[in-house]
């Protein structure tokens, strides 16, 4: 939540433009509509909520001046739905089915499958899943089935173990079972936006039970191209830590016969907001080609003067036997939501096929 709550970018989706917005729409589509009375609520303290506290203010806000039961205020928002302008905002209305309609849960569920093809019911729809967490999962099971893609995508989204911004399903999270026949439904999917879910609910999972990530996927077959790229995708945090099975998924599980040379990072000393350029050449040392994932790490110095490293993707490619291949790569060392630079000296390790072959290092100055 940290990036969510200190982005002034994200904050403004929700800012005074949006809100008047908001309250137009809803006039237009319920003319007894408190307009003023919506606003007032809405704006009070604004500039103080992150993102996702504006979200639940406009919700809480629009129960409050709506004077209406639960079911005539969701056709409202039905109505309202496809007249905001902006899929974020349109969050807001699944938010208000999680708050208001928990114990509704026939009618809550149609209405989060709708609102999700405006924006996303991820968020809200957890609710539900760890109020009734077999109910739910039976319904969302029959959506990765659903024709379109938003649903099938929900399917999946929703039921992460570790969706970030929002709190972590425990179930799931210590049993992935309860979730793999959503998932196996989605293996192939042809959308690109569920095919990203699928990847990034199984990378998820590889953060506790790496070895039944690995068992599943090596069940698939990777003759087709969808599966194959969430595989490649599902795998990336075991591939960065140089897992050797999920390297021979994607064809580079071999000892990289390779040496690494004319390693640099130009300049060698930078300040605060300047950009290094990491080069080097991968130069092979057998006649035969090899399947080669190249990444590299760099040890950040932190506050007490120690360090951890962060792994970077970089290539994946098939080097030619004798062959050589030149890379480089730009990086800004700027302060970010979720790192802080510290001055010092920052090694810099290449890494092939999760072996690290090569170091280098940079200056940071005060």
């Amino acid at each position: 939540m940290a990036a969510e709550q200190s982005s002034p970018a994200l904050k403004e989706i929700f800012n005074a433009e949006r809100l008047q917005h908001i309250a137009t729409e809803m006039t237009a589509v319920y003319p007894a509509f408190d307009a003023k009375g919506f606003l007032k609520l809405a704006r009070i303290g604004l500039a103080e909520l992150s993102v996702m506290q504006r979200m639940a203010r406009v919700s809480e806000c629009l129960h409050a001046v709506l004077p209406l039961g639960y079911d005539a205020s969701l056709e409202v928002l039905r109505a309202l739905a496809p007249r905001l302008n902006s899929g974020f905002v349109c969050m807001c209305l699944p938010q208000y089915v999680a708050t208001y309609g928990a114990d509704r849960f026939d009618v809550s569920m149609d209405a989060l499958k709708y609102f999700t093809t405006f924006g996303s019911s991820e968020f809200a729809i957890r609710h539900f899943l760890r109020r009734d967490l077999e109910r739910s999962l039976e319904l969302m099971h029959d959506w990765s089935l659903d024709d379109n893609e938003h649903v099938r995508r929900l399917a999946s989204e929703g039921c992460r173990p570790r969706l970030p911004w929002s709190f972590r399903l425990e179930q799931v999270q210590a049993d992935p079972r309860l979730a793999a026949k959503i998932l196996d439904n989605l293996k192939a999917d042809t959308s690109l936006y569920v095919r990203k879910s699928v990847a990034n609910h199984l990378n998820d999972i590889t953060k506790d039970h790496p070895d039944w990530v690995l068992d599943v996927i090596e069940g698939w077959s990777l003759d087709n191209k969808h599966t194959a790229w969430i595989a490649k995708h599902a795998l990336r945090s075991l591939i960065k830590q140089g897992n050797q099975r999920a390297l021979a998924i994607i064809g580079a599980g071999g000892k990289p016969e390779v040496e690494i040379v004319d390693v640099r990072v130009n300049p060698p000393v930078i300040g605060l907001g300047e950009k290094i350029t990491l080069s080097f050449a991968v130069k092979s040392t057998v006649a035969d080609s090899q399947r080669l994932v190249i990444d590299y790490a760099i040890d950040y110095v932190k506050a007490n003067g120690s360090t951890s490293a962060k792994v970077f993707k970089l290539k994946a490619l098939t080097l030619p036997g004798n062959g050589t291949e030149h890379l480089s790569r730009g990086q800004h060392i700027k302060e970010l939501t979720t790192r802080r630079h510290y001055v010092g000296r920052h090694a810099v390790h290449i890494m092939v096929n999760g072996e690290r072959l090569a170091s280098t290092a940079f200056d940071i100055l005060p």
